[in-house]
């Protein structure tokens, strides 16, 4: 089983599913149709990516009429972010601990 962090990387490291997720962050909530036409893919190709995104939680759909709208919901990346900051913290305690040996071996 995947972790979140490990779903969110794999599912990031498409480069047109990362593409149609940075567009959706930048310019709001768009259709198939808006960004199939800046995909450089086929219609079926971007739906197939955005059941990707969907799946990992990156990605919200909206019905409205015959048209379904996508849009990235608040904190999709938050687990992300907290994996991040859980890494800063264990390397920035690394760095410390090899300064500080450093200085002793100076001494």
């Amino acid at each position: 089983m995947c972790s979140m962090p490990d779903m969110l990387f794999k599912t990031l490291a498409d480069p047109t599913r990362r593409a149609i997720f940075e567009r959706l962050c930048r310019d709001g909530e768009q259709t198939v149709g808006a960004l199939t036409a800046r995909a450089g893919v086929s219609q079926p190709a971007v739906s197939k990516h955005l059941g990707v995104l969907k799946q990992a939680g990156l990605v919200l759909d909206r019905q409205a009429g015959r048209q379904t709208h996508y849009s990235v919901p608040r904190g999709a990346l938050v687990p992300l972010a907290d994996w991040t900051q859980e890494m800063t913290g264990f390397w920035e305690s690394r760095f410390d601990g090899l300064e500080d040996l450093l200085k002793r071996m100076d001494q």
